[in-house]
């Protein structure tokens, strides 16, 4: 059976009322240039039919099962079956719109009969991608495993002609949040595989000045702030916990710098200087505090709050018992000198890879959001990115990313985005090599237990030998960029243009460790 052409009126009326026109211009060119492409028809076309129903993943889960996989096999199976209810059942009754037409796929890819349903999104896309992240949660290398042959499915309804591309996209999208709900939910198995190795904690505590009402602290607040993730305005509490504080909102055009040296000129300058806000934010309040030795006050509320976790902030609520019992942490930061500029870094600095993806990902924030602008910048990154030409202690390397991390972190870690430990007095300096490839590059980045041991599985980390490790309590290095550089360095997840290169074409940086400097107040150990 035929399905009806999308040349007719009628049918593209309805993808008119159902899709915005950039989506549906972009589905038309991605249908064109699949149609042209050569590829295994009889392949994926057998694939495609052999999804049909889910009877591939069936096949698969027994298999699994067999080999004691089982509960591998069952998380998928369920997630496969409730994506798919998801997509067929709940979503299409809201979508209207006809599938593509068939008359512009070559013969060779046609289904014997096409569905009649709507076209958006597919069910075939959902239930794959359900039955891959459901299985990945509970065995990675499963996971890895099914990758491929879920992606395959997905393109071959495309390949086939019988879905267009936001379909199969919104399918996948589907299937891995079924998936991930599903983990929430129910709770996957611990793996006996062996966690990351622990680094030591070392931790000063110290008493801080007490303030139970909030008098003689400044709190600014970046109302920027953690845009990305939802968050629970924090005025209220604030306001009820510490009535004689004085807060100052940070508009846009606003620079911190300015308006807290101003504040501090005036009569009755504030004793505790906070701030809420993200890892930026913070990190330039800490430089403030370090500037006036004054004691300091981190309100997580970024994304990511990365110094914040570290010293046990996790919420707005426990920043306030620690100020209120002044129980605070003797904190090492490091001194960053680029040029004439000097900064504090809380958690890391970087060269490399990750400042491109920083400012790839900064440029299309406003118009895609972070998540999404943060997927088009790693692309990008994949085709791009190129090694830089380095020089520490004298030896000259081309490498694809430095960082500097405050402390001593994790092992085998590349991408030392999140400190291990407040009180360690050195830097930790993680240089990988560019020996591998581009998308070893990108993938170093990753920082999460999880996604590296994904990304381990699938071998998509750099070697061990790839990456060089550095203790030391200052180092210099000297950079030599190409013309194809970007011209950013990166601290605490910032951006930072780097100065003009001198008459030998190189800038240097200088990191080096002050330790036990900034005081900054944390909630005491629990048993």
């Amino acid at each position: 059976m035929r399905p009806p052409s999308s040349r007719h009126p009628i049918a593209r009326l309805e993808r008119a009322r159902t899709m915005p026109r950039w989506v549906r211009r972009l589905d038309a060119a991605a249908a064109r240039r699949i149609n042209r492409r050569a590829a295994p028809d009889a392949l994926l076309t057998g694939l495609s039919r052999a999804a049909d129903g889910g009877l591939i993943w069936a096949a698969i889960a027994a298999t699994m099962v067999v080999f004691a996989a089982h509960r591998a096999a069952l998380r998928g199976v369920g997630s496969m079956l409730v994506a798919g209810v998801v997509s067929d059942v709940v979503v299409k009754r809201f979508f209207d719109g006809p599938r593509p037409g068939w008359d512009a796929v070559p013969h060779a890819r046609r289904l014997r009969a096409y569905p009649r349903t709507t076209s958006f999104p597919s069910g075939h896309s959902a239930s794959a991608a359900g039955f891959a992240a459901g299985a990945a949660w509970e065995s990675p290398a499963a996971g890895a495993a099914l990758a491929p042959l879920a992606a395959g499915v997905a393109y071959s309804r495309l390949h086939v002609g019988a879905h267009w591309l936001s379909d199969v996209v919104a399918g996948v999208a589907i299937g891995a949040v079924v998936a991930s709900v599903g983990r929430l939910v129910v709770p996957a198995r611990r793996r006996s595989s062996p966690p990351e190795p622990e680094v030591a904690q070392v931790v000063e505590r110290i008493d801080l000045p007490a303030s139970a009402d909030g008098a003689g602290v400044l709190i600014v607040m970046n109302s920027g702030a953690g845009t990305s993730v939802i968050h629970l305005d924090p005025r209220p509490v604030i306001a009820e916990r510490l009535p004689k504080a004085r807060v100052r909102e940070l508009e846009a055009h606003e620079a911190m710098a300015d308006i807290v040296r101003e504040i501090m000129a005036g009569e009755h300058p504030p004793e505790i200087l906070g701030v809420y806000g993200g890892d930026g934010s913070v990190s330039r309040m800490a430089h403030l505090a370090l500037e006036f030795d004054r004691p300091f006050l981190a309100l997580p509320g970024g994304t990511f709050n990365h110094f914040a976790r570290t010293a046990g902030l996790d919420s707005v609520a426990l920043a306030l018992d620690a100020l209120e019992a002044g129980t605070g942490i003797a904190a090492s930061v490091g001194e960053l000198r680029v040029g004439d500029r000097t900064t504090t870094v809380l958690n890391s600095a970087s060269i490399g890879v990750y400042p491109e993806f920083v400012a790839e990902r900064t440029k299309r924030k406003a118009r895609l959001g972070k998540w999404v602008g943060g997927v088009v910048a790693a692309w990008r990154g994949l085709r791009d990115a190129e090694p830089i030409e380095i020089s520490i202690g004298g030896k000259r390397a081309r490498v694809w990313s430095v960082f500097a991390s405050i402390g001593r972190n994790t092992p085998g870690q590349v991408a030392t985005f999140q400190r291990r430990t407040l009180s360690d007095d050195v830097l930790d300096v993680r240089v990988q090599h560019a020996r591998g490839s581009r998308l070893q590059a990108v993938a170093a980045l990753s920082f999460g237990a999880a996604s590296r041991a994904v990304l381990r599985a699938l071998r998509l980390l750099p070697p061990a030998s790839d990456i060089e490790h550095i203790t030391a309590t200052e180092i210099t290095i000297s950079v030599r960029p190409s013309p194809g550089d970007a011209p950013f360095y990166a601290h605490d997840g910032e951006l930072q243009r780097r100065p003009a290169v001198g008459p030998d074409g190189r800038y240097a940086m200088t990191c080096r460790i002050r330790p036990r400097a900034l005081r900054v107040y944390a909630p005491a150990p629990t048993r």
